[in-house]
C-alpha cells in the first residue's frame, strides 16, 4: 500500500499495549493511538479514522471491547482485530456478531500478531481494488427497479435480479453490493440512495452499512440478525422498527 496502515490499539495493560504498539513500529505500521477506555477508543476513530482496531475484549469497566466495536461501527465500518485471554464459547459468539476480521489469544508471538495484521491488510486491500474496477455498473448506468425485479449492469449487459433472490446489501463507501442467493453485484450507488429506490415493503436499513430483506432473516439476537449464515449488526435506533416491521410480514 502507498501509505502505512494506521493501527489503533485499545488495551487497558499499558505494558501489554506498549509491547504491541514497539512491535507493530518495527514492522512499519503506523500506531496512531493507544488507548484503554471506550469513550477514548470511540473518540480516536473520529478524529483518526484507522484502518485497523486492534480491540481486547476484557475492557475493564461497564463497557466490554465487542460493546465498545459495535459503537465503533456506528462511526466507521473499520476492520476489527480483537485480543483476548478469555476464548470461551460465550465471548466468541458475542464477538462474531461484529464481524472481526481475526482473533489472536493471549499470550500471542510477535508472528502471530504479524500474520494477522498481514492478512487483514490484504483483505483493506482487496476491498479497495475491488472499488476501483470497473466492473458492475461502473459506466454509471443506474439500476432500475419493477415491482418483483432489480435491473441491474452486470458485465456489460442488464440481469434481472428477482426481488425475492435479494438477501441483503452492503455498503460499500460510494458502492453497495447486492448479495442474492446465488452470485453478488457491485454497483456505483450509495446505500442511502439505493434505500431510497427499493421497496420498503421487502426491505428495511438496519445499520449504516447495510440494508436486509425481511423475508430472508434467519435468526434475531440483541444486536445483530442472522442472514444465509451472516451476522448482520444492528443499530440500537433501529432494532424497534424491524420488530415492528416483523410483525407485519
Amino acid at each position: 500500500m502507498s501509505t502505512p496502515i494506521k493501527i489503533l490499539i485499545v488495551e487497558d495493560e499499558m505494558i501489554i499495549a506498549a509491547n504491541i504498539s514497539l512491535q507493530l513500529s518495527t514492522l512499519g505500521y503506523d500506531v496512531i493511538g493507544i488507548v484503554p477506555r471506550t469513550e477514548d477508543a470511540l473518540s480516536s476513530v473520529k478524529q483518526n479514522q484507522p484502518d485497523i482496531v486492534l480491540m481486547d475484549i476484557n475492557l475493564k469497566g461497564d463497557i466490554d471491547g465487542i460493546e465498545t466495536v459495535k459503537l465503533i461501527k456506528e462511526i466507521q465500518d473499520v476492520a476489527v482485530i480483537y485480543l483476548t485471554a478469555n476464548a470461551d464459547e460465550v465471548h466468541f459468539n458475542r464477538a462474531k456478531s461484529t464481524d472481526p476480521h481475526a482473533f489472536i489469544s493471549k499470550p500471542f508471538k510477535k508472528l502471530d500478531l504479524q500474520r494477522a495484521i498481514e492478512l487483514v491488510e490484504q483483505r483493506i486491500q482487496k476491498n479497495k481494488n475491488n472499488e476501483l474496477k470497473p466492473v458492475d455498473s461502473t459506466s454509471g448506468a443506474s439500476p432500475f427497479m419493477l415491482s418483483d425485479c432489480i435491473f441491474v449492469k452486470h458485465n456489460e449487459t442488464m440481469v434481472k435480479v428477482h426481488i425475492s433472490d435479494i438477501l441483503y446489501i452492503e455498503a460499500e463507501r460510494n458502492y453497495c453490493r447486492i448479495y442474492s442467493k446465488d452470485k453478488e453485484y457491485l454497483l456505483v450507488m450509495t446505500l442511502k440512495d439505493m434505500d431510497e429506490k427499493l421497496p420498503s415493503k421487502h426491505f428495511l436499513r438496519v445499520h449504516r452499512s447495510f440494508i436486509v430483506s425481511l423475508s430472508q432473516i434467519n435468526e434475531i439476537a440483541t444486536s445483530h440478525i442472522v442472514i444465509a449464515k451472516k451476522a448482520i449488526p444492528v443499530s440500537k435506533s433501529l432494532k424497534e422498527e424491524l420488530l415492528k416491521r416483523l410483525q407485519t410480514i
